[in-house]
């Protein structure tokens, strides 16, 4: 009988630069992996490659042949002395750690949603290059199907996490429905294109100014929204309902007057506004302003940090879920020990059933044994090898099934 194994990096036990030189694009995977089967002498593989995580899970009888399997890797990514880089974990430990990985309780932010796909991706390309089988694609089915409890029985993915998010959930707070509000992104910020993202996800209009107008126009194409003329910026505040201001300025871009003027043509209907440049650009007196709502980078933090305590609170929940899982997957595994007797026994007793109908009920009650206790497997099958084929009387039925029940 074999065991599960996982092993890699990831951004808790190697840096960036080791991280980089293991990672695998998945053309690369493709070619790995029968290679390295045929080569290991491992039963099944499978690798995951994130920005974050390079791994790889195995199923092999022989633990020699994963320690085998680690070093082939590493000398196929150039990196024949990153030994000490890397975790190794098997059995119980091995199909915890996956579970965690596919549920997001393994990723450096908890409860990110991109894992999943990522994670199904891997196994799809390995299933398709032939290095899955029975035993890692039941791993990965239960390992999704404990993904999916994770998300749904806990709070893990509820609130935001990254600065990006968390403006744009304040943002439904104060608004509700978003889907006809007008975005105004004030420069080509990275954080400030990410809250536009997600806002053009939820149906707002995008548009987008920048001092360089070329940016502009190169921007608003990738986000499909429309550029506008940075010297109009003034005249366009009145008609906007969320500012995201992400510049490079070193003083106010956005000023109290602006926004007074802004509000009183706009007949105070609220405005909310996100600073997310460090030095800020939005001179802070704007929030004194009536019916204007601002939120700086540190603010954003705040509500970033609160939201991260709660998802830990509820990975705890997680973990408790997993292991209920682990457990399951782990008693199938080791119920497959007992195949091989069973098979026998539906083999010899097919004949003897048919002569005696009594005799079907004794063989599954003695097949469920076996499963429930996988020890006493050869005990029973020898009972009913000696004896069962033999007997043809009830009263001798009752006594095989009493030796059996009792082994």
């Amino acid at each position: 009988m074999g065991n599960i194994y996982a092993l890699g990096v990831n951004f808790k036990t190697a840096p960036v630069e080791v991280r980089e030189k293991l990672a695998c694009g998945s053309d690369e995977i493709r070619e790995l992996l029968p290679f390295l089967k045929r080569e290991s002498g491992v039963e099944e593989l499978c690798i995951l490659s994130t920005c974050n995580r390079v791994e790889i899970y195995a199923y092999s009888t022989v633990e020699s042949n994963v320690e085998l399997l680690l070093s082939l890797f590493l000398r196929e990514k150039g990196l024949p002395d990153g030994k000490r880089f890397l975790f190794f974990r098997k059995g119980e430990e091995a199909v915890f750690h996956i579970f965690r990985v596919a549920s997001s309780l393994d990723s450096m932010v908890v409860g990110e949603p991109q894992i999943v796909a990522q994670f199904k991706e891997s196994f799809r390309i390995a299933r398709e290059a032939g290095t899955t089988g029975k035993i890692l694609n039941r791993l990965f089915e239960k390992a999704l199907r404990a993904s999916k409890r994770v998300r749904v029985e806990t709070g893990i993915s509820r609130n935001a996490v990254s600065v990006s998010y968390a403006a744009v959930e304040l943002a439904k707070k104060i608004f509700g429905d978003l889907r006809k509000a007008k975005v105004l992104l004030v420069g080509a910020g990275e954080m400030g294109e990410l809250a536009a993202n997600y806002l053009k996800r939820l149906g707002c209009q995008i548009f987008i100014t920048n001092r360089t107008y070329e940016k502009a126009l190169r921007l608003s194409q990738e986000l499909g929204g429309n550029a506008l003329r940075f010297e109009e910026l003034e005249e366009l505040l009145p008609t906007m309902d969320i500012l995201i201001v992400s510049t490079g300025a070193k003083s106010f871009v956005i000023t109290e007057k602006m926004i007074r003027t802004a509000m009183r043509r706009r007949n105070y209907e609220p405005m909310f506004i996100i600073d997310i440049s460090v030095p800020r650009n939005v001179e802070p007196s704007v929030g004194k302003v009536d019916e204007v709502f601002l939120y700086d980078i540190d603010d954003l933090k705040e509500v970033v940090e609160s939201n991260l305590k709660d998802r830990m609170r509820e990975a705890r929940k997680g973990e408790i879920i997993l292991w209920d899982e682990v457990k399951k997957f782990t008693a199938w595994l080791e119920s497959l020990r007992v195949e091989p007797y069973i098979l026998k026994l539906k083999d010899r007793m097919r004949e003897a059933e048919r002569e005696n109908p009594l005799l079907r009920k004794i063989v599954f009650k003695a097949i469920r044994e076996m499963k429930r206790n996988p020890d006493v497997a050869p005990i029973i099958f020898r009972i009913f090898d000696e004896e069962v084929r033999d007997v043809n009387r009830r009263e001798g039925l009752s006594y095989v099934y009493n030796r059996a029940d009792g082994a």
